[in-house]
């Protein structure tokens, strides 16, 4: 990997090979505390009515009579809860953040200039965004300034202000990681360690969605279970809200720091759930490239010049003191290129340059009906993600959603491709029509659980590879949680409401599990001499598969399989079982002084003063992934968070239930609401959502209008 790659080391072996004043023409001091004019934004803040609501739990309820003021209001109550992660995900996308967080966000800082983030957003932003989601973004900016102003001891440096154009670079930066660029990034630059087990514990992206139509429930209601599996903190943990204007935008769900847009949630008529999907959008090209010909690339015979550019940005290293990097940039007509000791490779990857996302969510929010939410998917602004739908006409479907390129036959498209040819080169994606989707199947049920899209759903219509595009490298996985959602939802012939929520809290894995054939594995090992691991085996035989708080096998199975399961659910070379097994021997018994404590006794959920037993575990419809907590136990960090069971009855009439794995103040350990919901959610069980005034009266703490 050549330096421009190795960032992070090369700060790292700045600090301990060069005295200061070797490096003192790149060294910078970081300024005080910046003094921050409050004046004009509370002048902005005099544009806008709103009014925020919160209900007992916190949750902000945000009125107004245009889109623009809610969206206001919305970038004001995501700050009083959140605003340290707004921040840093403000500051991750305009590739400033090593300057406050220090070398480790120094890669994120190279990945926005390589991607040419900056320029795509300052060159298409008033022209290929509409008035509308400019103006929604614009006033989220202002609603977060006016916070920030009230609150300058809050504000990094450099912060002030944010604009409409960093909300939109914001969500073009980020959503290429869903489908995992990143992880083709890393295979290019370190090619050797693609095939090796990774040692990062960071959780599996997953999550569950399904719906039910009225001619597979008791009652003829239609019902939609929305379960994204995300971090529990960070720039991708939900955040809840209720948004409602006077110009039709009316919505209840989950939305990422930064972004005033619900992601995945209802409005009155219609609603979806998102879960990530992993086709192939990303393609990746060796250059040919000659000394003879510096600053160039061959193409169908011809030498092309590469558009060049620099990488500058400032990184942290201690106290004041800041590293100011500089690093040139390459693009061929692929895309960026990086530069190995292996060569020049070129990526072309879906949602590059891409601006439309707003426009798209925005009028996905606003959607009325199927026909025009469908209208809205079919603009294919959105680089991935896999989409579960419902309605209240009764209507649903599933979408494995992605900006598709349309492929040359006979190619080898999953491997390294030459990038001398012309006719490789993305130039049209493969149409609405052809992507992989469902609509009111036989059997009245669609899911997904980051499974392979072609099943979908328990009866006949499982889409066809004839009826899709071509080289849409679609997953073929399938994991614990789509086995158990069709051994669920999929052997229920009519879903009663409890049947629908009680399937979603399944703690059982599958016999067609990774997991089963884990323990089989773990049971053939030659246990002769080894007390613990004959033991060992004993317990797993006799483990029912359930991870149930009471459960005395979960702990020694989920501890043992746990970097396996991760390498699995996220594409990766799995570790040998062994050494896992042999390691969860050893952690059982040195902290509990047994192989079968019970789960609960293990598995936990730590939130201020709360330290409770959780059910669930990796892989399971109950998802929760933990962290080792240093005294043998694990600390729930990932899986289940935001959760929301949508209903519309059979006249049409909505009602709506949610859990977040925390509260809606998700950084202040002062509030009453930094936790309050996680005894419920540890339970298993909801809240209401109170998504009109009326089931709002009664229910509000607290009222009031920012900047008046």
């Amino acid at each position: 990997m050549t330096k421009s790659t190795r960032i992070s080391l090369l700060i790292g072996l700045i600090i301990l090979c060069l005295g200061l004043g070797a490096y003192a023409a790149g060294v910078r001091l970081a300024l005080g505390q910046e003094r921050i004019d409050p004046a004009p934004y509370l002048a902005k803040a005099q544009t806008y009515q709103v009014e925020i609501a919160r209900d007992t739990f916190g949750v902000p309820h945000i009125f107004g009579p245009r889109d623009a003021d809610v969206a206001f209001g919305m970038g004001y109550a995501h700050s009083e809860d959140d605003f340290a992660t707004i921040a840093d995900a403000v500051l991750t996308s305009r590739g400033t953040a090593a300057a406050i967080k220090g070398k480790d966000a120094a890669v994120g800082d190279y990945l926005v200039a390589l991607m040419d983030v900056w320029p795509r957003v300052r060159a298409g932003y008033a022209t290929e965004i509409s008035p509308q989601a400019r103006a929604v973004m614009e006033a989220y900016a202002d609603g977060v300034n006016l916070y920030a102003a009230q609150n300058p001891a809050k504000v990094p440096n450099g912060l002030l202000p944010l604009t409409g154009q960093d909300v939109a670079a914001g969500i073009m930066f980020r959503s290429p990681f869903f489908y995992g660029l990143d992880k083709v990034l890393k295979s290019v630059l370190e090619p050797e360690a693609a095939t090796k087990p990774n040692p990062d514990k960071t959780p599996p992206k997953g999550s569950n969605g399904v719906a039910v139509a009225p001619k597979r429930t008791d009652d003829g209601a239609t019902r939609l279970l929305v379960n994204s599996h995300q971090p529990y903190d960070g720039m991708v943990a939900w955040y809840e809200a209720v948004l409602e204007s006077g110009q039709g935008w009316h919505v209840a769900g989950g939305f990422f720091p930064g972004s005033p847009f619900m992601l995945h949630g209802h409005n009155a008529n219609l609603g979806w759930a998102s879960t990530v999907n992993k086709p192939d959008l990303v393609d990746v090209y060796k250059l040919t490239t000659d000394p003879a010909h510096p600053g160039q690339y061959l193409m169908d015979g011809k030498w092309l010049a590469f558009r060049t550019g620099t990488a500058r940005f400032q990184v942290k290293l201690f106290g004041p003191l800041l590293w100011t990097v500089k690093r040139d940039l390459l693009w061929s007509v692929h895309g960026p290129v990086l530069v190995t000791k292996q060569g020049h490779f070129a990526i072309s990857y879906a949602g590059q340059g891409e601006l439309r996302q707003a426009d798209q969510y925005l009028a996905m929010n606003k959607a009325a009906d199927f026909d025009q939410w469908r209208a809205a998917m079919a603009r294919q602004a959105l680089p991935s993600i896999n989409f579960i739908y419902a309605d209240r006409a009764g209507t649903i479907g599933y979408l494995s959603n992605g900006q598709f390129p349309i492929r040359k036959d006979g190619v080898d498209w999953a491997g390294i491709l030459p990038g001398d040819r012309s006719d490789l080169v993305w130039k049209q994606r493969v149409g609405f029509d052809q992507l992989p989707q469902m609509w009111n199947p036989q059997s009245g049920l669609v899911f997904n659980a980051n499974n392979d899209p072609r099943v979908a759903t328990d009866g006949p219509d499982n889409m066809r590879d004839a009826a899709m595009g071509a080289h849409l490298g679609l997953q073929t996985n399938m994991t614990n949680r789509a086995y158990r959602a069709l051994e669920t939802y999929g052997q229920d012939p009519i879903i009663t409401e409890a049947d629908f929520e009680a399937y979603k809290y399944d703690l059982t894995y599958s016999d067609k599990s990774l997991m089963a054939g884990l323990v089989a594995q773990a049971l053939a090992f030659d246990a002769t001499g080894n007390p613990d691991l004959a033991a060992a085996q004993k317990i797993l035989k006799a483990w029912d598969r359930r991870t149930d708080t009471a459960n005395r096998g979960a702990a020694l199975a989920v501890l043992m399989s746990q970097d396996i399961g991760r390498a699995a659910e996220n594409g990766e070379p799995a570790p040998p079982l062994r050494p896992g097994l042999d390691q969860a021997i050893t952690t059982l018994k040195t902290h509990f002084g047994r192989l079968d404590p019970t789960w609960g006794e293990v598995n936990r959920y730590r939130r201020g003063t709360l330290n409770l037993p959780i059910d669930g575990g990796p892989d399971i419809l109950r998802a929760v992934y933990g962290k080792d907590h240093g005294d043998g136990t694990l600390t729930a960090t990932a899986g289940d968070t935001f959760i929301m069971f949508v209903t519309w009855d059979s006249q049409g009439r909505l009602s709506s239930r949610s859990i977040h794995q925390y509260g809606s103040a998700t950084l202040d350990a002062t509030s009453p609401h930094y936790g309050d919901q996680g005894p419920l959610f540890t339970a298993m069980k909801t809240k209401p959502v109170l998504f009109t005034r009326a089931q709002l009266a009664g229910q509000i703490t607290k009222s009031y209008r920012p900047g008046r």
